[in-house]
């Protein structure tokens, strides 16, 4: 007796669903273990008054760090699974793994020991590796994703402010409970006014290196450059979690991490000016064959005239129009950046098919303006 004459075949669509479905699940998993695991310990009032005031700033935050990224916003969905990764997985293997080896070590060495290991040995290392493991998840699933420095450190701010909001439940339960009322408020000030974006700082420097190695074609580069952002990243956890057990948390406060903070608003200012300027000298051709109308580079250029159009297309369009200028400015830079790529030697043998789906794309929108002479 034979068998089948063709055995089933696993597509790459299916498998990809696979991989999908299981992410839901070990996400929603893991977030409802570190959630329940805040609310047993806080009890159900100050574990509701705790979530709402870590999730309260998220909102602005997080329209912070997508305010850096206009030119080739990220799509929605690695966004999203950035943060959630944070929120849920990166958490979750933290709450765990910074637990079990502070046990081990006070059992070995003596409470003080595990206090001193924990903040800065274990969490250093624990989280800052969780955190990155979504950028590298990110990088090896979707590597067209992450164009740059930039790229790199907005997907590290949304991952970092994801984990910071399931921490802050944790931290603000644990302050109300010891203090009351002063506790969570006094928390809230120090986790949530003044250092909201500690996590996503030490997390950028992993997301630096990710858009660093994104850019090179040296092996080297792209094997050392995302472990050295990393270890940076662990070294500034580290540097900081010492400081707040110590006098010198405010020291290290001013005088370290604000000035990084700023580095990295000024490293991510500078990688959005290259961006503007791969989109002046790649978008030239594009015009010249006729796919592109005449102006089309100085104004996709240039935030404030790419503004200003999405703003005059709502006003003579309404909101559909308004969204189709703004994909119809998203595929062009896309195609800028897809050219960059291939001048560097960064794409595979499939860059032609995208090239000519993204052209596709471009002749779609741009049918209902063919009478204009600006995009």
């Amino acid at each position: 007796m034979t068998g089948p004459a063709h055995a089933p075949i696993v597509t790459r669509t299916a498998s990809r669903r696979l991989v999908g479905v299981a992410g839901i699940l070990g996400m929603t998993l893991s977030g409802f273990f570190v959630l329940a695991a805040a609310g047993l310990e806080s009890g159900p009032v100050i574990f509701v008054l705790a979530v709402l005031m870590a999730i309260a700033p998220v909102p602005l935050l997080a329209a912070g760090v997508l305010w850096l990224d206009r030119f080739e916003p990220e799509p929605p969905r690695a966004l999203w699974f950035t943060f959630l990764w944070g929120a849920t997985v990166a958490c979750f293997v933290a709450l765990i793994l910074n637990s079990v080896g502070e046990v081990v070590v006070g059992s070995s060495l003596g409470a003080e020991a595990a206090e001193v290991y924990g903040g800065s040995i274990s969490a250093p290392v624990v989280e800052e590796a969780a955190k990155g493991a979504a950028i590298w998840f990110l990088v090896r699933r979707r590597r067209t994703e992450l164009d740059g420095v930039l790229d790199g450190i907005v997907y590290a701010g949304m991952v970092g402010l994801g984990f910071a909001m399931t921490e802050n439940v944790l931290y603000y339960g644990r302050g109300a409970v010891e203090e009351g009322l002063v506790g969570a408020v006094v928390t809230f000030v120090l986790r949530g006014v003044m250092s909201p974006f500690a996590h996503p700082v030490f997390t950028a420097a992993t997301g630096i290196g990710f858009g660093l190695a994104a850019r090179s074609r040296r092996r080297s580069v792209r094997f050392l450059a995302p472990l050295l952002g990393l270890g940076a990243a662990m070294v500034l956890h580290s540097l900081w979690n010492t400081a707040a057990s110590t006098d010198a948390f405010f020291g290290v406060y001013l005088l370290l991490m604000v000035p990084v903070f700023f580095a990295i608003l000024g490293i991510a200012w500078l990688d959005r000016r290259r961006e503007a300027r791969v989109v002046r000298r790649h978008l030239p051709s594009y015009v010249e064959a006729g796919w592109l109308p005449a102006g089309a580079v100085e104004e996709l250029s240039s935030l404030r005239r790419r503004r200003r159009a999405r703003k005059a297309a709502k006003a003579t369009g309404g909101r559909r129009e308004k969204r189709r200028v703004a994909e119809l400015q998203l595929v062009a830079t896309e195609l800028a950046f897809l050219r960059d790529k291939r001048s560097r030697g960064l794409v595979g043998e499939d860059w032609q098919a995208r090239e000519s789906a993204q052209l596709d794309r471009l002749a779609e929108l741009l049918r209902p303006t063919a009478a204009q002479t600006a995009v």
